[in-house]
């Protein structure tokens, strides 16, 4: 057990909307720590003051991590206690909390947390979609060119595959996510534990349609089936390696990247698969 006698920085869950969704421990936690880190300071003093809690806040976020950082972890080394929470769910996830921990193990200081409400599990367990296995990539890339290729990558993914997007960028996601990935299934989970919650189980066509007809408003987390196996499965006895591997550069893939997967597919060594990519041109 870790040793907080002579301060410790918490890691500290947070409801992601309803503010009945934490914990007696992170309650307790708050009221005794001598600083609470926030990411956004207003947004946390709501969860305080609805909790008759009053404690010094520190402004800790993405733009003045490396100052702010430096100030918490010498806080700890002084023997204080603080607690780091992001604007909601658990700290470290797509927020800067995970710097602060990378920062917090090297100054060799108490690091612990205290578990509380996750988005990426919520809309998970939501989904309908298989939970054995899944990939969480938060925010894929705004620019139109990153995004695409970031999404031919996950393509072939046979994981369910858990996105963020904000409101503003959901249509023009849905829409690359269907030229890409193509048709499958996804969940389109929004407003979290909030009044207006809402869990769309489609496919991405009908996403695509939905959203041209439907403003998109709130927050969304998506749950995308993953890649179905019967189709990684299919006999490729019918065509070559070589129009195997111009399949898979054609979907993105590096050469490197298409060898293995036709390996994979072909159950063949990838010493046999990549002399057929030599002279094969990477589109």
């Amino acid at each position: 057990m870790i040793n907080t006698s002579k301060g410790c920085l918490y890691l500290c869950g947070t409801p992601i909307g309803n503010l009945e969704d934490i914990t007696l421990r992170a309650l307790r936690i708050l009221e005794e720590v001598d600083y609470i880190a926030a990411e956004d300071t207003r947004h946390t003093l709501k969860l305080l003051n609805h909790y008759n809690i009053s404690k010094p806040l520190i402004s800790y976020h993405e733009h003045n991590k490396r100052e702010k950082g430096a100030e918490i972890i010498s806080l700890v080394q002084e023997g204080l206690k603080v607690a780091m929470v992001s604007d909601a769910g658990m700290p470290g996830i797509s927020d800067p909390g995970a710097d602060l921990v990378t920062l917090a193990y090297e100054a060799e200081v108490p690091v612990t947390v205290v578990p509380g409400p996750s988005a990426v599990l919520s809309a998970l367990v939501l989904s309908g979609l298989s939970t054995e296995s899944f990939i969480f990539e938060g925010f894929l890339p705004r620019e139109k060119k990153l995004r695409q290729e970031r999404l031919r990558k996950l393509e072939l993914e046979e994981r369910t595959i858990i996105l963020y997007e904000a409101p503003h960028r959901l249509r023009s996601l849905l829409d690359d996510m269907s030229q890409v990935i193509g048709n499958r299934k996804i969940s389109i989970v929004r407003e979290l534990t909030k009044l207006y919650e809402e869990v769309l189980p489609m496919s991405l066509e009908e996403a695509v349609q939905y959203y041209k007809e439907i403003t998109p408003r709130g927050e969304f987390v998506l749950v995308l089936e993953g890649h179905p196996e019967n189709l990684l499965q299919k006999d490729f006895s019918n065509i070559s390696i070589e129009d195997h591997l111009r399949d898979y550069i054609s979907l993105g893939l590096s050469k490197k990247e298409a060898v293995k997967q036709v390996s994979k597919d072909r159950n063949l060594p990838k010493s046999q698969v990549y002399p057929f990519s030599i002279g094969l041109e990477q589109e």
